[in-house]
């Protein structure tokens, strides 16, 4: 028996009945999970639904998810409406955007190049309106928070998940390489970051508009994390001329609104730079969620996420003792850890 499920339903349900007199039974449909301790379900009535939120309160910020939410749908974001809370608890009603997020409908049989741009331009002007928001009440993405990020690629990637046992030399040529992403990630305009923006956390409602989920653990950080989450997307491959096109699209407009001052090459070291940093993170992250928390589904994604490692760190000639073990140490270890998962 599901004790927080049912509570749940009998919360959002009594709180819809106060606010429309819709008498509806408390039947709660999952609609997921994610990374987080969250869960997400639908409630239905006639031609209405609902989301309703089981985030305990032991485990998840819900005041803060509340606040973001608040500021930035009241400023024209489109993130769904927070009807209800009780922090107590830990549930909340929200608006519901239906079920089309905007990862399968780029790879659907219909989906083709115009569609894909179409709907990354989509995004990337919804992008531009969370970073024209202040971001001076949130908490700075400061050079502590980067290398904490970037540490748990060799802490739960290369020595947990691969058991690669790193040499003190090893650790001191990651760290080296650490500090300089950290450093070029510092010197960009500092703006509201989502902090996960991809193709997973975007849906598109029912006007076919792009809508924002998961943003509660926004900062203020480097204008180019979010961009380089979206078009260097973990989950997906895009061909390097179509991120090059949003790139500069997102770079053209964000010059246009005084974002950006720099020029083309400037902003794309910042990308490049930022997108090592971000995936770094990430691929350290996957072996957390599959070693600590039981979630291997996401170990599938770890090799696109160090091909993007090994690929753009090839372009730096600041990174080439990084680049150097990527290819003689770290990407046969990876590829090694692949095999045995193919054959167990």
């Amino acid at each position: 028996m599901d004790q927080r499920r049912d509570a749940l339903a009998h919360w959002a349900t009594a709180i819809i009945r106060q606010q429309t007199g819709f008498e509806i039974p408390a039947e709660l449909e999952m609609v997921s999970g994610d990374a987080s301790f969250r869960r997400y379900f639908r409630l239905r009535w006639l031609d209405h639904s609902w989301i309703a939120v089981d985030a305990p309160a032991d485990k998840e910020d819900n005041p803060r998810f509340v606040r973001i939410a608040e500021d930035w749908f009241k400023r024209g974001v489109h993130v769904p409406k927070v009807i209800a809370h009780d922090f107590v608890q830990g549930f909340m009603l929200l608006q519901d955007f239906g079920d089309q997020i905007l990862w399968p409908v780029l790879h659907s049989e219909e989906a083709n190049r115009t569609s894909v741009l179409h709907h990354y331009q989509q995004a990337i002007d919804e992008l531009l309106r969370i970073q024209a928001l202040s971001c001076t009440q949130l908490p700075p993405y400061d050079n502590a928070l980067l290398l904490q990020e970037m540490a748990l690629f060799p802490d739960w990637l290369c020595d947990q998940q691969l058991a690669m046992a790193l040499t003190a030399d090893e650790r001191k040529l990651l760290d080296d390489a650490f500090a300089y992403l950290a450093e070029l990630a510092l010197a960009q305009p500092i703006v509201t970051v989502h902090r996960d923006y991809h193709s997973r956390n975007l849906m598109l409602d029912s006007d076919q508009r792009i809508a924002v989920i998961d943003f509660q653990d926004a900062v203020a950080g480097p204008a180019t994390y979010d961009l380089v989450s979206l078009l260097r997307d973990c989950y997906v491959r895009w061909p390097a001329e179509w991120v090059d096109e949003l790139a500069s699209y997102y770079w053209q407009h964000a010059r246009r609104l005084g974002i950006w001052h720099s020029d083309w090459s400037d902003f794309r070291q910042a990308f490049d730079a930022m997108g090592l940093q971000r995936h770094l993170k990430a691929a350290g992250i996957f072996a957390r969620l599959n070693l600590r928390d039981g979630k291997n589904g996401y170990l599938a994604s770890i090799p696109n996420t160090c091909q993007y490692l090994l690929d753009v760190s090839a372009h730096d000639p600041h990174l080439v003792p990084f680049h150097q073990w990527l290819v003689m140490r770290f990407m046969p270890a990876l590829e090694q850890f692949e095999l045995g998962c193919s054959e167990s």
